[in-house]
């Protein structure tokens, strides 16, 4: 088990040293990053709640938490899956829905949300499509990137490179400025 993550550590490096030596600087940890005030890719994966597959264009009418992470049980992954958790009410309160996308397989997001307690739905990217298109992509896992979607599906904030300690908050913040704003 221990070689193996060795392994993937050193070709996700190799590939990252490799990306940066040969790519232009528009193109960033991940891949080419989308813009804010543009229409967020839509998607349909399989998860471990409800119907079995969600949709982007599902939450209409929602402001949206898109978050990805690397891997399930990862203490950064779990830390920041515990925090939206933490603040899933507040969340409520703002009418708007989080949704955790990696490459784990749905019973592996089963396994996660019952062990930790997750009360939102976690995404199943396993061949890595949808974190491509949202650029976070590391050849091998989602990289840790989020973006808010405002009700009508427009990309209206991007974290990159998060903490998973205090990221929730940050979002929360600003989704509250977002909201002040009163523009969506």
């Amino acid at each position: 088990m221990l070689r193996r993550h060795f392994c993937l550590l050193l070709i996700t490096l190799i590939m990252v040293f490799t990306g940066l030596a040969l790519s232009p600087s528009a193109l960033a940890l991940g891949g080419k990053q989308l813009e804010l005030n543009q229409p967020a890719p839509n998607f349909t994966l399989p998860t471990n709640t409800g119907d079995g597959e969600i949709s982007l264009k599902d939450y209409r009418g929602k402001w949206m938490v898109v978050y990805f992470y690397p891997r399930d049980f990862t203490s950064g992954c779990t830390l920041e899956a515990r925090r939206f958790q933490q603040d899933l009410p507040e969340y409520q309160r703002r009418k708007a829905q989080i949704l955790g996308v990696s490459v784990d397989d749905v019973d592996s997001h089963a396994q996660f949300c019952d062990s930790e307690g997750l009360k939102f739905p976690l995404l199943a990217d396993t061949d890595g499509a949808v974190s491509k298109s949202y650029g976070s992509w590391l050849g091998v896992m989602s990289l840790r990137h989020t973006f808010l979607i405002d009700p009508e599906g427009i990309i209206r904030e991007i974290f990159l490179g998060v903490n998973p300690a205090v990221h929730s908050q940050e979002v929360l913040a600003r989704l509250d400025q977002l909201i002040l704003l009163g523009e969506f």
